[in-house]
């Protein structure tokens, strides 16, 4: 059972901001409550999913974070109403809050999985791009869809052509059409497609399985991938063979190579 351990509205729009969070053993969960309003990415919303990644991550135990959403939707994308008749200034704190967010996922020293319930577009399939992992619902849809209203999905676009390249993500933002869950399983945006009713089990599952792993080398290999993934060959290899030398000097390291080779399950002291 989930035991809440947080709640983190925001200020600017209190109802909009609700963002709930929760640990369950090894899991941490930050779950969007503004169901019925398509879970808008306001401002505060922003700032209380960046605060809550931080704070779950932070629980004693847990080893992996799970953000969800409740209603049809994960994420309808960025609250448009903060976007109309604003200043300069205005526009710009926007996605200054949405970069620190998406930063925040990548940040925290967990794993960070993505459980899709229904469409993420926008900001929203932002955020799903962004997270190291994802699972989604099989009816869920995924799409950049600004550019039908005059709004280029920009910095979305930064995490989804990462994730789907350039070609597929061009295709995303040019048209704003929608992609369903099939096949952002087949273009990588999503690591699964799976039945409505068998995504939390698969999200789960998945979770556990990441958790079984030394959370001291999870944090390691987490920091170098995001470290090496845009560096060139020879200095990715410059990098992460030091990386890798210092990661086989920690206990934990130096207790699963002893327990492989002695053929036992390795006991973890995540350090």
């Amino acid at each position: 059972m989930a035991t809440p351990v947080t709640t983190q509205p925001g200020t600017e729009h209190p109802a909009e901001a609700t963002v709930r969070t929760e640990v369950d053993g090894v899991v941490g969960r930050v779950v969007l409550t503004a169901g019925r309003r398509r879970n808008p990415l306001s401002v505060a919303t922003m700032r209380a999913v960046t605060a809550g990644l931080r704070g779950v991550s932070a629980r004693e135990g847990v080893r992996v974070v799970v953000i969800a959403a409740e209603g049809p939707a994960f994420s309808a994308g960025h609250d448009l109403s903060e976007m109309v008749d604003r200043t300069l200034a205005e526009e710009r704190e926007v996605f200054a809050v949405c970069t620190e967010m998406m930063r925040a996922v990548h940040e925290v020293p967990h794993p960070v999985i993505a459980a899709v319930q229904g469409m993420a577009v926008a900001a929203g399939c932002q955020l799903v791009a962004t997270c190291d992992l994802a699972i989604a619902a099989d009816h869920a849809v995924f799409g950049t869809p600004g550019v039908k209203i005059g709004l280029f999905c920009s910095t979305p676009m930064v995490a989804v052509s990462r994730a789907i390249g350039r070609k597929r993500a061009m295709q995303m933002l040019l048209t704003g059409q929608t992609i369903d869950a099939a096949t952002a399983a087949d273009w990588g945006l999503v690591n699964a497609a799976v039945p409505a009713d068998e995504l939390d089990a698969a999200v789960r599952a998945l979770a556990e399985k990441v958790a079984d792993a030394s959370s001291v080398t999870l944090r390691i290999g987490k920091e170098a991938f995001y470290r090496q993934i845009d560096l060139s060959e020879d200095d990715a290899y410059t990098e992460m063979s030091e990386v890798m030398a210092a990661n086989a000097m920690t206990c934990d390291a130096q207790e699963g190579m002893s327990a492989f080779l002695a053929k036992r399950k390795p006991v973890w002291q995540d350090r």
